[in-house]
């Protein structure tokens, strides 16, 4: 390994490759509000989420303050996460916001619900399904904490891998130690 200076000034663009070195899977969040005279819902494609806790059960989103999914969540206090597996890449694209021809993200997808009424995406290997428990604001994003109250996986399907910009297939390395 190189020497490293601590003293350095950090570039955002350092940041955000280094980033891109680190593959995760990729998860659809969605929420919903129902009134009286709508429902609202949101969905966004996001790589920032993980367990937190089994005792009790807890996961946690970043979401980023400028989108309707975070000011939906932020008023429903609920949001679903949707695992995604391979094959669902446009379910990712779509999300992401990267069509410009999607205007509706949900049009056409097929949904399912669990116990708080957020969207799940139909065919997703897993499933979550959140109470906002706590937040942590930071400037940019506000990090969701939710207390799973539903969970739901198929074990035999393939995750979607994202790294360094485009979509992987996950394969094993080596003989897996017990």
């Amino acid at each position: 390994m190189g020497s490293m200076t601590t003293t350095m000034v950090l570039d955002a663009n350092a940041l955000r490759q280094t980033m891109r070195q680190w593959a995760t899977g990729v998860t659809v969040v969605t929420t919903a509000l129902t009134t009286p005279a709508e429902t609202k819902r949101a969905g966004m494609t996001v790589s920032s989420f993980t367990s937190v806790s089994l005792e009790p059960p807890t996961v946690l989103v970043c979401l980023n303050k400028s989108t309707y999914a975070h000011e939906l969540v932020q008023e429903s206090g609920v949001y679903a996460i949707s695992l995604l597996g391979v094959g669902q890449e446009s379910l990712s694209s779509r999300f992401a916001g990267l069509d410009p021809n999607v205007t509706d993200k949900f049009q056409g997808v097929e949904l399912g619900f669990a116990e708080t009424g957020s969207p799940l995406i139909v065919g997703a290997i897993g499933h979550l399904d959140c109470k906002v428990i706590s937040t942590f604001d930071t400037a940019t994003h506000t990090v969701y904490i939710g207390q799973v109250v539903y969970a739901h996986a198929d074990p035999e399907a393939q995750p979607l891998i994202y790294h360094n910009r485009s979509y992987h297939l996950l394969s094993p390395v080596g003989t897996p130690q017990r």
